[in-house]
């Protein structure tokens, strides 16, 4: 699916979801449902506890997870996403073999520091909005967003 500049911010959320569920019909199913949550919810939306977009992805989020939940599986991190511009043929050997290797290292991560990549690369949530989605405070989110990204590059170079 490719976003354009208007559906961007739901393409996002939807890419964030995909990342948790593993597929694409479950993605969009959930991401309409966060959507409809938020809706419904927007009267409880208070711009002091942190930004609209950090409350999007909370919903989104508690979504997903009650939808793994409730299939009782664990989920992929990370599915195919699309290219924004498609590589030379040369080329798409070397970006297979990365994804591959980024794919491997993820999926030996624990489920947390998982969860904290999705949010950061996925949903380009800052430190402060992780903090405000996570309950903690911004500097540990920085923190932990740190160890997960070195456990995910010492994985990607790990010999396999």
């Amino acid at each position: 699916m490719r976003c354009t500049a208007k559906a961007h911010e739901i393409c996002t959320r939807s890419a964030y979801v995909r990342t948790l569920v593993g597929d694409d019909a479950s993605a969009e199913d959930i991401t309409a449902l966060a959507f409809e949550r938020a809706y419904r919810r927007r009267s409880s939306f208070d711009e002091r506890r942190g930004s609209q977009r950090g409350w999007l992805f909370g919903i989104a989020r508690n979504a997903a997870l009650d939808d793994l939940r409730r299939r009782r599986r664990s989920a992929p991190l990370i599915g195919e996403l699309p290219d924004e511009a498609a590589a030379a043929p040369d080329e798409e050997a070397d970006l297979a073999i990365r994804r591959t290797t980024v794919r491997a290292a993820l999926a030996t991560l624990p489920a947390r520091d998982r969860e904290l990549v999705a949010l950061k690369f996925h949903g380009g949530l800052s430190n402060a909005e992780l903090a405000t989605l996570l309950g903690t405070s911004e500097s540990n989110a920085g923190t932990r967003l740190h160890r997960a990204v070195t456990k995910l590059r010492e994985a990607c170079h790990a010999p396999s």
